[in-house]
C-alpha cells in the first residue's frame, strides 16, 4: 500500500466531517480537479483505508442500554470465545486486551432485561468464558470516528 500523502489525508478529514459532502465540493475545497478526488477515494477504498458506512445513533433506534462487558476466558479459548461472539446482532465491538479481561465487547440493548438475558442466557453457554464484569453507560460525552487530521501527515 502506498502511504498517505497530505491530500489524501485531507480528503479523509472532509469525509469525516461529512461523508455526504460532492466530489466536487471537496475538489473545490481542496483545489483540485474531480477527477483527483475521485482517483483518490477510489484507491484508498481499494487499499481498505476507509469505507462509508452509516453511524446510527443506538437512541435513537431504540438500543437504550450499552454496555461494555470485560471477559475473561479459559487459557486457549480466547480467539474461539471471540469468533462466537461475533454471532450476536447486540454486539458491535469485540477486542483482545492486555490486563484483568481477555476480552472487551460493547453491546446494544433495548433494556436492562434484554442485558440481563443476554448475560445469563448467551454467555453463559458460551465455553470458555470464567467471568463477565458488565458496565452500563450512564452518560455519553463522545462518540466519534474521527481520529484523522491533515496534520498528522508526515510530507
Amino acid at each position: 500500500m502506498k502511504k498517505l500523502d497530505r491530500l489524501d489525508f485531507e480528503i479523509l478529514q472532509l469525509l469525516q466531517e461529512d461523508g455526504r459532502r460532492s466530489y466536487t465540493e471537496m475538489a473545490q475545497l481542496l483545489e483540485v480537479s474531480e477527477g483527483t478526488i475521485r482517483a483518490r477515494i477510489n484507491k484508498m477504498q481499494e487499499e481498505e483505508v476507509f469505507e462509508f458506512i452509516i453511524h446510527t445513533n443506538p437512541n435513537k433506534v431504540g438500543l437504550n442500554v450499552q454496555a461494555i462487558i470485560g471477559i475473561k476466558t479459559q487459557l486457549g479459548l480466547q480467539e474461539r470465545v471471540a469468533v462466537q461472539l461475533r454471532d450476536f446482532p447486540s454486539v458491535r465491538f469485540i477486542g483482545a486486551f492486555s490486563g484483568r479481561n481477555d476480552l472487551i465487547i460493547q453491546a446494544y440493548f433495548r433494556s436492562n432485561d434484554e442485558l440481563v438475558l443476554f448475560v445469563n442466557h448467551d454467555l453463559s453457554k458460551i465455553e470458555g468464558i470464567i467471568s463477565a464484569d458488565v458496565s452500563i453507560e450512564l452518560k455519553q460525552y463522545k462518540d466519534s470516528f474521527s481520529f484523522i487530521r491533515p496534520d498528522d501527515c508526515d510530507d
